[in-house]
């Protein structure tokens, strides 16, 4: 075939949404995974340790991409950790591939933090971005594991005549288990939680986010723009933003997710109230209402990421970002917001996740 994707991290948020949509423009999809069981039916599995090259180039003997996919990280400690271990992994993967001359693009999935920072530092340490954050804001003066990832494709783009896309989504919402950055399903497990113990849906984040503008990125959106861009000559060596084009207050949007699951809430009230710290002591609660419900997944922890939640909501700016990049070179899709979360609940209660 003279299309055939690698994704890196298949079976995440974004990975298992991007094979779904290769799948259906018809790729050759390969998926890469500690766990590629979890990967979409359809996705031909690759099991493989990003940080060990010997498994890596055994792993991937048979598979010769035209296209590679990296949507996966992993969380360490400190961000100079981050940046060795999340580096590495592109760095490993991009010199096996590099072997095989097949492949002609590499696309990877970074995000906001390109703009507002690193989670040591998110947000506060200097200046504040500028809102619209714009694709050619420079970037910021200290350390950030994206900006090393950017670094390794940009290398291997010039070593090996490469075309490169970069994308980087706001909150990205979206079906996946087990998921780092997953504040879709976070929002939902705690409603769930809060219509069982008969308490109120509290807001955890700041006045700035409570009443400011803000967007988020349904994973679907960002599924299309990064074929889109695989697959037009005139995106390639770009760096594109991602969200679903329209705009919303969490005010506004907090309400909405509260009637979607008949829950009283309560806004912002003074000061931040983080959800990480009234998820800690849920697990049993959940792991009753998971028996009660014959639920599919009865550790909390493997559903919920509240620090990251928090993060996001704790945010002292409003945030919203400009997709002109994308738009001005024919990128039109569109998400309705409102839509996004409740097409994702929808699946979560019929999958059994939530009751």
């Amino acid at each position: 075939m003279d299309r055939v994707a690698l994704v890196i991290g298949s079976t995440g948020i974004t990975g298992s949404n991007l094979t779904k949509e290769l799948l259906k423009q018809g790729w050759q999809t390969y998926g890469l995974a500690r766990n590629p069981l979890r990967n979409e039916t359809g996705v031909l599995p690759v099991k493989a340790d990003l940080l060990d090259i010997v498994n890596l180039e055994s792993a991937l003997q048979e598979v010769n991409p035209t296209h590679i996919f990296f949507t996966t990280w992993m969380r360490m400690e400190s961000e100079e950790q981050n940046i060795i271990v999340n580096s590495s992994m592109v760095q490993n993967l991009l010199t096996v591939v590099s072997k095989k001359r097949t492949v002609r693009h590499v696309a990877l999935v970074t995000g906001l933090k390109h703009y507002l920072g690193p989670f040591e530092s998110y947000a506060t340490k200097g200046s504040l971005p500028e809102t619209p954050i714009r694709e050619d804001q420079p970037r910021l003066s200290y350390p950030n594991f994206y900006y090393a990832q950017e670094d390794e494709v940009y290398k291997a783009a010039t070593r090996d005549g490469l075309t490169w896309s970069i994308h980087r989504p706001h909150t990205v919402i979206g079906h996946a288990i087990g998921n780092l950055m997953n504040m879709g399903i976070t929002l939902a497990i705690y409603a769930s939680l809060c219509k069982h113990a008969q308490i109120p849906f509290v807001f955890p984040g700041s006045e700035a986010q409570w009443n400011g503008l803000s967007d988020v990125t349904d994973a679907r959106i960002l599924a299309e723009q990064i074929v889109w861009a695989a697959d037009t000559p005139a995106a390639a060596n770009e760096a594109f933003n991602i969200a679903n084009g329209d705009l919303f207050r969490w005010s506004w949007l907090w309400k909405e997710i509260a009637a979607w699951f008949d829950i009283p809430y309560i806004g912002y009230d003074s000061e931040i109230k983080p959800l990480e710290e009234a998820m800690k002591d849920k697990a049993p609660l959940w792991r009753e209402l998971a028996e009660r419900h014959q639920l599919v997944e009865p550790d909390i922890t493997e559903l919920t990421s509240a620090w990251h939640t928090d993060l996001d909501l704790g945010r002292p700016i409003e945030v919203m970002t400009d997709m002109s990049n994308s738009r001005r070179l024919g990128f039109t899709a569109y998400y309705n917001t409102r839509d996004s979360f409740y097409q994702l609940f929808e699946k979560l209660r019929s999958d059994k996740i939530i009751p």
